[in-house]
């Protein structure tokens, strides 16, 4: 009788939070229909690309059983699911450049193809490295939580966990997880996506730091944190 008048309860309060849940993550009140309308596009964009990346990759693997090949679709599978979960902003960019730098810089990696010739160093080596980039990606998305993005935006001010080190940790994870797989998987197509990739996430942090100086907060938190993507050198 207890557990039935508990289930009673707790079922329409369940129900009533799943609508606050969907209503907060797919339209929030306050976003304009242009805003819904970009951020879904951003959604439907990555998650295009990111189904064909996924297929290559499991595709690669049943061929060769490369352990580099799942480190590497893991590693881009995380920033695809917390763009399907996280909210969208009101402050997403509308500029097209933005959208450019944004989307070329998140692509051009899933373009990389998996590999099977003999790395450049030992292959343990490379794993560390990898590991090491992927573990750097993962502290700062969950520091970042569901406010990660493809486009230009002011999602929140993080200044937590990696984010006392290096402004932008989660690029600096994908560029240390870039280096352990070009190292396992070398080939002169890779090292130009690889180069482009860096590139344009430079240009990307610029960008997004034009969007985000504008916040009292993140100009506080840059002054305090000095380098943007690698410590010492940016």
């Amino acid at each position: 009788m207890a557990v039935k008048a508990a289930l009673t309860y707790s079922w329409p309060s369940g129900l009533a939070r799943l609508r606050q849940f969907a209503t907060t993550i797919c339209a929030p009140s306050n976003l304009s229909r242009k805003s819904i309308a970009l951020d879904l596009t951003e959604r439907v964009v990555i998650s295009v690309m990111f189904s064909h990346f996924a297929f290559r990759s499991l595709r690669s693997f049943t061929q060769s059983s490369d352990i580099e090949t799942l480190l590497l679709l893991f590693s881009e599978l995380l920033p695809f699911l917390f763009i399907l979960l996280r909210k969208p902003s009101a402050t997403l960019s509308d500029k097209p450049l933005d959208w450019f730098f944004g989307f070329a810089g998140t692509t051009a990696v899933l373009l990389i193809t998996p590999a099977t010739v003999d790395p450049l160093i030992w292959r343990s080596a490379c794993l560390a490295i990898i590991l090491l980039g992927i573990f750097t990606q993962v502290s700062a998305k969950v520091a970042l939580g569901l406010s990660f993005g493809i486009v230009a935006a002011n999602r929140g001010v993080r200044v937590e966990g990696p984010y006392r080190i290096v402004r932008h940790p989660m690029y600096a994870g994908y560029t240390i997880t870039h280096v352990g797989l070009l190292l396992a998987m070398p080939s002169i197509i890779n090292t130009l996506l690889y180069a482009a990739a860096l590139g344009l996430q430079i240009v990307r942090i610029q960008r997004e730091e034009r969007i985000l100086c504008l916040d009292p907060a993140y100009k506080e938190f840059a002054a305090r944190v000095r380098y943007r993507l690698l410590p010492l050198i940016y």
